[in-house]
């Protein structure tokens, strides 16, 4: 058996089992996914409660995995953007109930004119990828993704189910967020929440910042998608569905909501505790209760047409009362991402986590070792 490393962090000793939890995985994890590098955090009523770390930020082994390394989460930032939507719902700029298109009329293009802004946070737009055949460079041109995502027509009747859209909802979330906020995403999220309540969370990462991200090592399979069909295909298959043919550098610094979020599982979970207590972030309200009830409601249930699970989408958040990943309340939120990483938030108790690794698994959602430390997380709450 793999020995396991040095674990580093806060951790009472009511959490013990979270703790032994935590070590399993770097020895004896499900599937041999044995851990390199990876963080799991929890914040209770607003404190942080729990922060285990351990491993080593290179492939090699050379290099300590520490409090201050980043790691890119993927689609678990989607529940960082979900919130920052909700910001602009709370300070007036927006309505879920809003037309996308009364803010951004090309978007009503082709049939999209009545969509709401809450059925495009739940992936109900119908635009989970390009309709035909693009570059995988064409990420790195944001005005040509949006023109072309403007233009295009749905691949199902908006509004009549949800289909996951695993890169493209990143440019349409922040396309209308800097349209009623008049900053980017990236930009708000540093200036209005990293910042001012030191949140290691970055949407678009400084060049500066990329010596602290930690090495990844990719899937050994590919995810299981189920019956494969065209819609599926934009959505995660075709040669241009995501980003490519540029380095890692340009993709770091690119800002993509939906897809490369830098950061720690600590800010993560102390993000998300905002839901966990009712609105506030360090004791300061940046949510109302209003705000918060709209936001994490479900929009639409049911067999997703791009990610084989029942859904039940929320306003940009994965709601657990169909997933059961995120702890044992069917109204906790949160998001997943590729690889294993994930982060939610329980009104119920009061607790936020997060988890992140570098060795990542083909799980689109519930990867065994988070699963592991939420159940341990339950058993000592």
């Amino acid at each position: 058996m793999t020995q396991a490393p040095d674990i580093h962090g806060l951790c009472p000793a009511r959490f013990n089992a979270v703790k032994d939890a935590f070590a399993a995985n770097f020895t004896d994890a499900p599937e041999g996914l044995n851990e390199l590098a990876a963080r799991f955090s929890v914040v209770i009523d607003g404190e942080v409660a729990v922060d285990l770390s351990a491993g080593s930020a290179d492939t090699a082994g050379r290099t300590p995995f520490t409090d201050k390394s980043l790691v890119p989460v993927f689609s678990t930032g989607k529940a960082v953007m979900a919130l920052m939507i909700a910001r602009c719902v709370d300070k007036g700029l927006l309505s879920y109930e809003d037309r996308v298109a009364d803010h951004w009329p090309a978007f009503g293009a082709a049939g999209k004119d009545r969509l709401t802004v809450g059925q495009l946070m739940s992936h109900q737009s119908g635009l989970p990828g390009f309709d035909g055949g693009v570059e995988p460079e064409i990420w790195f041109d944001r005005q040509a993704v949006l023109d072309r995502l403007a233009a295009q027509a749905p691949l199902w009747a908006p509004g009549t189910a949800s289909g996951y859209h695993p890169i493209t909802i990143g440019y349409l979330a922040g396309e209308l967020f800097r349209i009623v906020d008049g900053r980017s995403m990236g930009t708000a999220l540093r200036e209005d929440f990293a910042q001012p309540f030191d949140l290691d969370l970055w949407i678009g990462l400084p060049e500066s910042e990329h010596g602290r991200v930690a090495q990844m090592r990719k899937p050994t399979a590919a995810p299981d998608l189920g019956p494969i069909d065209a819609v599926k295909k934009a959505a995660f298959l075709d040669r241009g569905s995501a980003p490519g043919g540029r380095g890692s550098t340009e993709w770091r610094m690119a800002e993509i909501p939906s897809a490369n979020l830098h950061g720690t599982a600590k800010d993560l979970a102390r993000m998300m505790s905002i839901i966990a207590t009712g609105g506030a972030l360090d004791g300061e309200t940046m949510l109302s209760a209003d705000t918060l009830a709209q936001a994490t409601r479900e929009r639409i249930r049911g067999f997703d047409k791009v990610v084989p699970f029942d859904m039940s989408w929320a306003a940009g958040f994965m709601r657990n009362e169909s997933l059961k990943v995120f702890g044992s309340n069917p109204a906790s939120v949160g998001h997943t991402g590729w690889g294993g990483s994930m982060a939610f938030a329980d009104p119920a108790t009061g607790v936020s986590a997060a988890y992140v690794m570098t060795r990542q698994s083909p799980h689109l959602i519930g990867d065994p070792r988070a699963l592991r430390l939420v159940e341990a997380l339950y058993a000592a709450l």
